[in-house]
């Protein structure tokens, strides 16, 4: 495989300051299946946060027509079909879309693993690498919601039961940029409820929210 341009990460100065000052993406796939190997991606939602706020204005959605067809399994999931991904750009063009729209931030993702590794087959790159920008925003919500919480009762930490907790709208499960926008308001909601306290640094939030191992 060729070697291409892959999205710079954030510049390492920036993890010693208040989580406000960095930059971030919340980052959704939605794929034609989850064999890393082979599948690929039909969908992606990037919303930006910056200085901490969510901004809706910047977001971007975009279908991938893809070079294998998505499994009747991940159809149901997404409800994208072959015959709505057809026309739209192959993975080819839509990798500039996405490289311009994550570039230079930290990669905010709900169960890092999926985008992890479709990040590392779409630019290249070993997938711990992406690992290290990533803030898995469901790894905060486990943090944040430790403390005071017999095992028992900690609840399910699916992105839509997590975002009912905290007063977070969901409007379309699945569709990457709803998806995107979820995380991203579960983000900014959760930084400021870790055991760090409300202002932790961007070092803090990534140590919070570090992706399990990955290959």
């Amino acid at each position: 495989m060729r070697a291409r341009l892959r999205p710079r990460s954030p510049d390492r100065g920036v993890r010693r300051r208040p989580w406000r000052e960095a930059p971030y993406a919340a980052l959704d796939f939605e794929t034609t299946g989850l064999d890393y190997a082979r599948d690929t991606i039909v969908s992606f939602g990037v919303v930006p946060v910056s200085s901490g706020r969510v901004v809706v204005g910047e977001a971007v959605h975009q279908l991938v027509d893809p070079s294998v067809p998505p499994s009747p399994a991940s159809q149901r999931v997404h409800e994208l079909r072959p015959q709505d991904l057809a026309g739209s750009p192959p993975l080819g063009a839509a990798r500039e879309i996405l490289g311009r729209a994550i570039d230079g931030r930290f990669l905010l993702v709900w169960f890092a693993e999926v985008e992890i590794n479709f990040l590392s087959g779409i630019f290249g790159g070993r997938a711990r690498r992406w690992a290290a920008r990533c803030i898995d925003v469901r790894n905060l919500a486990i943090e944040a919601e430790a403390a005071g919480r017999e095992a028992r009762d900690r609840p399910g930490f699916s992105l839509t039961s997590t975002a009912r907790r905290y007063g977070v709208p969901v409007a379309e499960p699945h569709q990457a940029l709803d998806d995107a926008l979820v995380t991203a308001q579960l983000f900014l909601v959760l930084s400021e409820k870790l055991p760090a306290g409300p202002e932790p640094s961007a070092r803090q939030i990534l140590a919070a929210g570090r992706p399990r191992r990955t290959t």
